[in-house]
């Protein structure tokens, strides 16, 4: 965490594929987060949320950092960083081990054992878990414990939700922010961060579904019980619509990109038949007039197919009916019209578009669901600072490994 003049600085960084995010906030104990800035630049080294050319994203990352710190008058050392892209895979596991204190009392050395039991997957080489998410702990016999420290018992499980990456793809995340003259604080998993933004514990307690609508993915996440029970990463999103508008209405993709945000409805029933919309022609030919209705009609297979893969995807895992509390759409992607009603349709329950809050200073400037994952970034780690255990439950995102396999680096 960057100190200035005696204050506590976090700064989350959104490493997107359409755009990178800055927001530097100020922690406030116990547990407060004031906006003093933000920075956003146009993302060009990604593709579907892993990075395909380090020196552009570097210059991005440079960019947004810059305006954000202008903005807040500090300059920053470390950031929290989001890792998100079709690399990322979630598994639900399960360690037991004996209870060691001679009082069989439960201490934090069984506990970690229990996680670290846990996280004894077979996984591939190139694979490494980047979060330890303790879901229920059963001592004994009795199931459904939060906090298992100080209880009597014998024998102590635990369930978690695993979050493995690909080593190169995070590797390559961690390498941008360095060459930008940063050092990475910690990784989180870019729907968890959202997640901490936008929806509230009465929600994850009940049963909620987070879709995080970005530019080149859609990250996925459920909790119940307060937990994380499934994670997933599509790698398509708000790109992909442009593109389909640019190819379908012959216009370059500059211009489908603004329809899109202008005029785009997910839900062709909310549009008026009597609606033109001018389209620009490429190669010199004049701009057209096209019903509204047939823009509407490109936009809506395209995003009935996203949230038609989550729900597909929650049905393979056996949680089609878990999210009692209903589902959030956040990410650039929601903004647009007729979002919140298609995925009504699609998952029929209540949908609601989630915004930014628990956060002070210029929350009024971070009022979009854009800035969703670099806010949550930023909650997610005053989290951890609280004293409250971070969702984490393993002695960091990566480890000492990649700590140092970057020393050797540079």
């Amino acid at each position: 965490m960057a100190r200035a003049r005696g204050r506590q600085i976090i700064a989350g960084l959104d490493v997107g594929t359409t755009k990178i995010c800055c927001v530097i906030a100020e922690w406030a104990p116990p547990g407060g987060l004031d906006i003093v800035g933000i920075g956003v630049s146009p993302s060009r080294g990604l593709r579907k949320g892993v990075v395909v050319n380090i020196d552009s994203t570097v210059e991005s990352i440079k960019q947004a950092v810059a305006e954000a710190e202008q903005m807040a008058g500090i300059e920053i050392a470390s950031v929290v960083a989001g890792v998100a892209g079709g690399h990322i895979r979630g598994l639900n596991s399960r360690g037991v081990v004996a209870v060691s204190g001679k009082h069989r009392e439960v201490s934090q050395a069984d506990i970690d054992r229990a996680l670290e039991a846990a996280k004894a997957v077979n996984l591939p080489q190139d694979r490494e878990v980047i979060h330890v998410l303790p879901q229920a702990f059963v001592v004994d016999d009795q199931d459904g414990v939060k906090e298992p420290l100080g209880m009597s018992g014998v024998r102590l499980e635990v369930e978690v939700h695993l979050v493995t990456g690909a080593v190169t793809s995070v590797q390559n995340v961690i390498r941008s922010v360095n060459r930008a003259g940063l050092q990475v604080q910690d990784l989180v998993l870019e729907p968890l961060a959202s997640a901490e933004a936008v929806v509230s514990a009465e929600e994850k307690e009940l049963g909620v579904l987070l879709v995080d609508l970005g530019g080149g993915t859609t990250d996925v996440a459920l909790f119940r019980d307060g937990a994380v029970w499934y994670t997933g990463i599509l790698p398509l999103g708000g790109d992909h619509i442009s593109n389909d508008i640019a190819v379908g209405l012959r216009t370059p993709t500059a211009d489908a990109e603004e329809l899109k945000k202008r005029h785009g409805c997910a839900l062709t029933a909310l549009v008026r038949e009597d609606e033109t919309i001018d389209v620009p022609s490429v190669g010199g030919r004049k701009p057209r007039q096209l019903s509204r209705q047939i823009l509407s009609e490109i936009v809506q297979p395209r995003v009935e197919e996203i949230f038609t893969l989550v729900a597909r995807d929650l049905a393979r895992a056996g949680l089609q009916d878990v999210a009692s509390a209903g589902v959030v759409v956040t990410g650039g992607t929601s903004i647009m019209h007729g979002v919140p009603e298609l995925a009504e349709q699609v998952f029929d329950l209540p949908v609601r578009r989630g915004l930014p809050t628990g956060v002070g200073g210029l929350a009024d400037v971070v009022q979009s669901p854009i800035y969703s994952t670099a806010v949550g970034l930023g909650l997610y780690s005053a989290r951890g600072r609280k004293g409250a255990a971070p969702l984490d439950g393993s002695e960091g995102p990566l480890g000492e490994r990649f700590r140092a396999w970057l020393a050797r680096m540079f």
